[in-house]
C-alpha cells in the first residue's frame, strides 16, 4: 500500500478527536450495563471509513464543519452499528473486528436491545435536532441495506443469481451506505438537491468499488483479508464466480454448482471452484469492472473545484481497492 488510512485521515485529525467526543456523547446511558456495552462497542471501532466520507464531502462545499456535520456522521454510525450488533445475532456470530461481538459476551437478547437501543439514539439525535432532511438519507440507506441482505438470502438458496442481481445486492447491502455518508455530508452544509444527489452517487460508485474488492479477497491468499474460499462456504454467488459459470459450458456449470452447494466446509471442494474460476478469468474480469466503478467514481469528483479535500477523496477511493483487507 502507498498510502495508509491514517496518512488519509491526517487532514482531518482535530475533526474526528472532536466527533469521538461527541459520538461517545451520543451513546450514553443512565443504566449501567448499556453503559458498559456502549465503552466496548466505542473501544473496537473499525477504520472509521464512514465518518471520514462524511467530513471529507462536507468540505468540498464548505472547509468548515457544521454541527450538522457532526451529527449527520453520529448517525450513521449509531445505526450502522445497530445493523452490526443485530448482523452478528442473525449470523450467529462470535466475532467482529477480531474482537467478541455484544452477543457473544452478553447474549442474544442483550445484543438484540442494544442495537434497538442504538436505533433508537441516532434516531432522536435528528428528531432533537429538526435533522430530518439527513434522517431521510440514513433510513433509507438502513432500509436498501435490509432489503440487499434479504435478497441474498433469497437468491443464495437457488444459486441462480445473474450479474444484474449481483449488483443489486452490492448496491443495497454495502454502496448504499457509503453513498448515504456523501449524501449526509453535501446535506448538512445546506447543499442543493442536484449537488446531495451528485455525492450520493459518488458514494454509490465508490461503494460497489469496495464490495467488489471485498470479493476478490475470496480468491486471494490465506495472509490477505478474510479467510480465502469464505464466501464459497458460505453459498454466496459473487462476481467471479457468476461471471465464470456464465462463460462454462452445461456439463461444468452443473458440476460446479454442484461443489458450491455442497461443499460443506470443505476446503478440496472450495479449492476446486477457486481453480475454476481463476482457470475462467473470473478475476480478471471482476477486477477491470471494479476499475470501472473507481473511474466513474473520479470522474463525479473532478466535477468538485479542486480542493484538499478532494484531494484526500481521491486518495480514500484509490485506498478503497488498493487495501489489503
Amino acid at each position: 500500500m502507498s498510502i495508509s488510512l491514517k496518512d488519509i485521515q491526517a487532514p482531518i485529525a482535530p475533526e474526528m478527536q472532536l466527533f469521538e467526543k461527541k459520538f461517545r456523547s451520543s451513546m450514553k446511558s443512565n443504566v449501567l450495563l448499556l453503559d458498559r456495552i456502549m465503552s466496548y462497542i466505542v473501544k473496537r471501532k473499525g477504520k472509521q471509513m464512514r465518518p471520514m466520507f462524511v467530513f471529507f464531502t462536507a468540505k468540498l462545499f464548505d472547509e468548515e464543519l457544521a454541527d450538522a456535520t457532526y451529527r449527520g456522521a453520529a448517525l450513521i454510525e449509531l445505526l450502522h452499528t445497530a445493523t452490526l450488533v443485530h448482523d452478528d445475532v442473525v449470523d450467529d456470530a462470535n466475532y467482529r473486528r477480531g474482537f467478541f461481538s455484544v452477543n457473544a459476551l452478553w447474549k442474544n437478547k442483550i445484543a438484540v436491545l442494544v442495537g434497538d437501543y442504538l436505533l433508537s439514539k441516532g434516531l432522536l439525535l435528528s428528531l432533537h435536532n429538526d435533522d430530518y432532511d439527513l434522517l431521510k438519507i440514513v433510513s433509507n440507506a438502513v432500509r436498501e441495506m435490509s432489503e440487499g441482505e434479504l435478497l441474498q438470502i433469497e437468491k443464495a438458496r437457488r444459486l441462480d443469481i445473474t450479474e444484474e442481481v449481483y449488483f443489486d445486492i452490492i448496491r443495497q447491502k454495502t454502496a448504499s451506505l457509503i453513498a448515504s455518508c456523501c449524501a449526509v455530508g453535501a446535506a448538512s452544509t445546506g447543499a442543493s438537491k442536484e449537488e446531495i444527489e451528485k455525492a450520493r452517487l459518488f458514494g454509490e460508485k465508490v461503494g460497489i468499488a469496495f464490495q467488489i474488492k471485498d470479493d476478490l479477497f475470496d480468491y486471494g491468499t490465506a495472509e490477505i483479508g478474510k479467510p480465502v474460499g469464505i464466501d464459497i462456504k458460505e453459498k454466496k454467488m459473487t462476481l467471479p464466480l457468476i461471471h465464470a459459470l456464465r462463460e462454462a459450458d452445461w456439463l461444468t456449470k452443473r458440476r460446479v454448482i454442484y461443489n458450491v452447494k455442497n461443499n460443506n466446509g470443505d476446503n478440496k471442494r472450495v479449492q476446486q471452484v477457486i481453480d475454476f474460476v481463476k482457470q475462467s478469468g473470473g478475476i480478471e474480469y471482476t477486477v477491470q469492472l471494479m476499475n470501472k466503478y473507481h473511474a466513474e467514481a473520479l470522474a463525479i469528483l473532478k466535477t468538485f473545484p479542486p480542493s484538499p479535500s478532494r484531494t484526500s477523496l481521491e486518495k480514500l477511493i484509490a485506498y478503497t481497492i488498493e487495501r489489503e483487507k
